[in-house]
């Protein structure tokens, strides 16, 4: 083989490697190119369901908000809703209370038909209370207003006592020092008062029986306000 026929041979060869590394550059490009657009996608998805659940999140948050705005303009149109029954309620107890001092108005010294009603009252608020009480011996308060009503049934209160427990006549001590305070007025609304009744305790005073008509009225009310609510408002509260 002649030098002619060797550098032949080389240029061919020297192609042929040219060749293969084209081939081989293109193969490594377009596989490049490919692994790419891939990871590329693969980077795009990803975004995408991040910028979704992004989404989602934020969208949740904001029913969430709306769930919770709701649930309190509900909770306070309730509110407001039983405020006001209250206040109609409120309005009916104070509108009765007022009553009562009707009830337990009285002269000192000429009886009316309406002084008798509520001295007899007197008497069955003092029998009730020596019935609950059970005391031998028991001290009786009452409103300085009222004192000589009191007085006055007293005997035949202790006798009616004695006669429904079958027992002796009890001995009852009227407390002339303390007194309940006066019927409410203009002059002392804001100061305590008392519309009328007794309050009974036993001598060591571990026993009391409230039985003011303030105190019966707070218990009817107490006992009584479903039955009230219902019949003013068509529904019993809770």
């Amino acid at each position: 083989m002649n030098d002619s026929d060797v550098s032949k041979q080389i240029d061919q060869m020297v192609k042929f490697i040219h060749q293969e590394a084209e081939e081989k550059a293109n193969e490594i490009a377009v596989s490049s190119e490919e692994e790419f657009n891939i990871e590329k996608l693969h980077l795009l998805e990803a975004e995408k369901k991040k910028i979704k659940q992004e989404y989602e999140r934020k969208e949740k948050q904001v029913e969430i908000r709306k769930k919770i705005e709701y649930s309190m303009q509900l909770n306070a149109s309730r509110i407001k809703v039983l405020q006001a029954q209250d206040e109609v309620v409120n309005a009916m107890k104070e509108a009765t209370a007022k009553e009562l001092l009707t009830v337990s108005s009285h002269h000192y010294f000429d009886f009316t038909h309406h002084d008798h009603a509520y001295r007899n009252l007197i008497k069955d608020l003092i029998v009730q209370s020596l019935l609950r009480l059970k005391e031998p011996s028991v001290l009786l308060r009452c409103r300085e207003h009222d004192l000589h009503l009191v007085k006055h049934v007293l005997d035949s209160s202790a006798e009616e006592y004695a006669e429904k427990a079958n027992v002796d006549a009890p001995e009852i001590i009227v407390d002339e020092n303390v007194f309940l305070p006066p019927a409410p007025s203009d002059d002392n609304i804001h100061e305590p008062h008392c519309s009328g009744g007794v309050v009974l305790a036993s001598r060591d005073g571990k026993i009391v029986f409230e039985n003011t008509l303030d105190a019966r009225l707070d218990v009817l009310f107490r006992s009584k306000l479903p039955e009230i609510r219902k019949q003013l408002f068509g529904q019993v509260a809770a």
